[in-house]
């Protein structure tokens, strides 16, 4: 560490302590040559991606818009904005995990995806039916089925009714 007041790189740690929260580290140090002393700050510099598009442009990671996506993708759906906020943190832990330092554009898309299917069948839906950018309603009812994981019931069928036996065991 150089010394800021004489650009001597000789100095030395007098007193270390961590905040509260743990996540940033004070240290008092003092210039062997000049004997100043002076405060440094350690924290974490987590640099999230770049985005590359599909035009080829690059940008900046937006954690606003992302969450801008699932909130749009929920919208009037029973879904807490607490499972909101912990699909984007677990979505932006799988960007920083990755350590690259460009992410295509599709790559985030398929995380949200993944990230919807958990939370809510028709935001997915929803979801995919812009991102996939769908032509025909066959694409739409291929995800659909995707989804669905159980059978449709008779509207005749009560609920909870097994149509292969009726109350009789015939």
């Amino acid at each position: 560490m150089k010394c800021p007041f004489c650009a001597d790189p000789n100095t030395q740690v007098t007193d270390t302590r961590e905040n509260e929260d743990g996540d940033v580290v004070r240290r008092r140090r003092r210039c062997v040559k000049c004997d100043k002393r002076f405060t440094t700050y350690e924290r974490i510099d987590l640099k999230m991606p770049h985005i590359v598009k599909r035009n080829g442009n690059r940008t900046e990671f937006d954690h606003n818009k992302l969450a801008g996506s699932l909130k749009l993708a929920l919208r009037k759906r029973p879904v807490t904005i607490e499972a909101i906020d912990a699909a984007v943190d677990r979505i932006e832990a799988r960007l920083l995990s990755l350590g690259e330092p460009e992410i295509p554009s599709a790559q985030i898309g398929e995380m949200v995806m993944k990230e919807l299917k958990k939370l809510d069948k028709v935001a997915y839906i929803r979801f995919a039916s812009v991102y996939r950018n769908f032509t025909d309603v066959d694409e739409f009812s291929e995800v659909i089925r995707e989804v669905q994981t159980r059978p449709r019931r008779n509207k005749a069928e009560k609920p909870g009714q097994d149509p292969e036996h009726d109350l009789f065991g015939s």
